[in-house]
């Protein structure tokens, strides 16, 4: 019977070794989901945190954990485009899809979404990055007032989800193996605000050696935004992503007065709901702090003048970055008096003629002045001490994927569309020549995460970014002087 029973335990050991639903993480064992040809692992705590205190690494487990469902998201309010709303701060998980086959030594891609007050990682389906022998994490992290919040006597002000970040990545060098991941071969890419989180773990002491290589997507560390840009009336604000710790302190200070708190106790006291109830406390927050043990310095500083880690960069931007949110502030400008306030002085409807569509003319604009311009200066401070590959997004016909109504809007090449090329959107349809692009794009990411070159076999040449900037349009990938294509000259 002794017998019959050891044999069982061997015989269920075995089979539990050899499913393929089932990894051993350095925490514990999780099982997930396997279809065709992936596996997806989903929920997997990597960090809890009290509010506003530095991540810590989760407790281990000994049971088979549950990884076929996402884990909660960050606390955040949905918009009318992102109707996502959570309360729960117990909700740094991460998700994993590796390709279904057993391998080794894959390279692995780490994917910070944007937006810095909405989000989850879950919410990227990442099956078509990892169909190219990737192993592709997709992470939570603190959001909004939850991330970047100041106050006097607070350590770290500002800088909780970017420490999240980083905690995410540590995970990743314990565990990549586990899933068939090259540990000493991580690509840290994302969009928007998550892109600007890159630019911050390239200048972060605490991020040396969590990743090897980094991809940029419309988000630049050197990027300023003119008055009005976002929302008329609005101040310019010179350092778009960055705000000193001193700045936290005192935005801290004016939010915890409308909260009815003087004194940290009292705000970690405070239900989530009632922080979220505040008008635009998230949005208010979605920045970045430096001026601490995380981020020394201003990142755009530090990369101007050389101080970053030194890794292979893929960073770029689309081609109409701002019609987004000209569009989603409903299409109509008040142009002259916009650039008035932005440019005084400076004849900007001469140069930008309003044309038939005042707002689209107030969109280059700012796609010209903010975007095209921090990307150039970033990706040329960076070029000088490490390989850069420039790109532009241009496919102008790119399907709207945002839970949003168009009214006749052009949208063009919009801020964040190349994600229908690069992850599988359900609600954006492609073309026969967009799929042949986003097929492209496909293997020129990979490419970049495997070797630090995103030139590949079947693809059109790449060149660093002394080459030109390459332009991404379905049947039309060529280089370009991103420079001339943007006025820049004119923006000096």
């Amino acid at each position: 019977m002794r017998i019959l029973l050891a044999l069982a335990f061997l015989l269920t050991g075995c089979a539990a070794v050899d499913d393929p639903t089932v990894v051993e993480t350095a925490s514990g064992p999780v099982r997930g989901t396997v279809t065709g040809a992936h596996r997806l692992f989903q929920g997997i705590p990597y960090a809890t945190a009290a509010r506003w205190e530095s991540p810590r690494p989760a407790k281990a487990w000994k049971d088979v954990r549950d990884a076929t469902k996402p884990g909660a998201m960050c606390p955040q309010v949905g918009s009318d485009y992102a109707k996502i709303t959570s309360s729960t701060e117990d909700c740094l998980f991460l998700n994993v899809t590796t390709p279904r086959e057993p391998g080794g030594g894959r390279p692995v891609m780490v994917w910070i979404h944007g937006d810095g007050a909405l989000g989850a990682g879950h919410l990227t389906d990442a099956r078509r990055i990892a169909a190219k022998g990737v192993v592709v994490v997709t992470i939570n992290y603190r959001l909004g007032v939850f991330s970047g919040f100041g106050f006097p006597g607070l350590a770290d002000s500002g800088t909780y989800g970017l420490q999240d970040q980083q905690e995410a990545l540590r995970w990743v060098r314990r565990n990549a193996a586990a899933f068939g991941g090259d540990p000493g071969n991580v690509t840290a890419f994302g969009v928007s605000f998550g892109a600007l989180a890159i630019g911050g773990h390239l200048t972060s002491p605490g991020a040396k050696g969590l990743f090897q290589r980094a991809i940029m997507q419309s988000g630049e560390t050197m990027m300023d935004m003119p008055a009005g840009a976002m929302i008329p009336g609005l101040p310019a604000q010179p350092s778009f992503a960055w705000r000193s710790r001193a700045d936290a302190e005192a935005v801290g200070a004016h939010y915890a007065a409308q909260l009815g708190c003087s004194d940290l106790a009292c705000l970690r006291r405070l239900p989530v709901e009632r922080i979220l109830a505040v008008p635009q406390i998230m949005n208010a927050f979605q920045v970045y702090v430096h001026g601490n043990r995380v981020l020394p310095e201003i990142p755009s500083k530090a990369v101007e003048e050389g101080r970053f880690h030194r890794v292979p960069v893929l960073a770029g931007a689309t081609k109409d970055e701002h019609r987004i949110f000209v569009g989603l502030a409903g299409g109509k400008v008040d142009y002259p008096e916009l650039a008035e306030a932005a440019f005084p002085g400076k004849d900007v409807l001469k140069e930008y003629p309003p044309g038939d569509d005042p707002a689209l003319a107030w969109a280059q604009v700012i796609t010209d002045r903010m975007w095209a311009r921090g990307t150039h200066a970033q990706n040329t401070a960076l070029a000088r001490h490490v390989p850069v590959y420039g790109y532009e997004f241009a496919d102008r016909d790119a399907p709207m994927f945002l839970d949003i109504g168009s009214d006749g809007f052009d949208w063009g090449a919009y801020h964040a569309a190349e994600l229908a090329y690069l992850f599988e959107e359900r609600r954006a349809k492609l073309e026969p020549a967009q799929r042949r692009l986003a097929d492209q794009m496909v293997g020129y990411w990979t490419a970049f995460a495997r070797k630090g070159d995103p030139n590949g076999a079947g693809l059109p040449a790449w060149p660093t970014l002394k080459g030109g900037t390459q332009s991404l349009a379905p049947g039309r990938i060529e280089q370009i002087d991103y420079a001339a294509e943007h006025n820049l000259a004119y923006w000096r």
